[in-house]
């Protein structure tokens, strides 16, 4: 789906979104895709990332993920080696050229349980009831249209599947998500927050969702409201989420 970020320092940033057909924009600056990549993955093994966000993600033997934002594959290849020859991978990015170039990796490593298509920036295409993780890695804040994005989405996730974001504590346009509109925007189009940890090993951290509830009607997502910001309409943030060190 969505290149990564490079975490580097941020250059210049998109405006605030229009709305697209029923859904809400977003009431906060969008990231511009920088990179493909989030970081070298030398330097993301040394940290042991992808071992710890797969550990607390809960990641299994024998389970569907989607990786979201794949771009060079970091996650890609690792999250194949750990569900194994019984388990599946799909790998999505919206850049052609990323994804053909982690398509050719896939195959000279000869990954037979991954396969790679191109998405749509705001709507993964993912099928229904599918997948036990949605995992969604430096990568949210990019996301032009985040109530469609996610909206769309949801209907993938099999009973009890979750969604993982990754991603760092700071302003959008600053390549991150404040925790507390990240919960905000997911709570408005039916999910609910079961945990947020801390994830220095990524640069940020992790927060785990699950479908809660029905989903909404796309014309009564209420956007979430930054501080500062005069939308009555909006929905506020809660501000007690906080990442734990769990």
């Amino acid at each position: 789906m969505l290149a990564g970020c490079d975490g580097g320092p941020p250059r210049a940033t998109r405006t605030q979104a229009a709305p697209v057909g029923p859904f809400p924009a977003p009431d906060r600056p969008v990231s511009p895709i920088i990179s493909s990549r989030w970081s070298t993955e030398e330097a993301r093994d040394r940290l042991h990332e992808a071992a710890e966000v797969m550990e607390k993600a809960g990641i299994a033997p024998g389970m569907s993920v989607a990786d979201i934002g794949a771009g060079e594959g970091y996650y890609t290849v690792r999250l194949a080696r750990r569900v194994g020859p019984h388990g599946r991978v799909l790998a999505e990015d919206i850049v052609p050229d990323v994804r053909d170039a982690l398509a050719r990796r896939v195959s000279r490593d000869q990954l037979d349980n991954v396969s790679v298509r191109l998405g749509d920036p705001n709507d993964p295409k993912l099928p229904d009831d599918s997948f036990d993780r949605i995992l969604l890695v430096h990568m949210y804040h990019e996301i032009a249209q985040p109530y469609e994005f996610l909206w769309r989405m949801r209907p993938s996730l099999r009973e009890g599947g979750q969604v993982i974001v990754v991603d760092a504590n700071r302003a959008t346009q600053n390549h991150g998500t404040p925790p507390a509109l990240l919960k905000c925007e997911f709570a408005a189009v039916g999910y609910r927050l079961v945990r947020m940890t801390a994830m220095p090993s990524a640069g940020g951290y992790l927060a785990v969702f699950e479908r809660a509830g029905d989903r909404p009607e796309p014309g009564a997502i209420r956007p979430c409201r930054l501080p500062g910001h005069n939308n009555p309409s909006a929905r506020k943030l809660d501000e007690s989420s906080r990442p734990t060190t769990q």
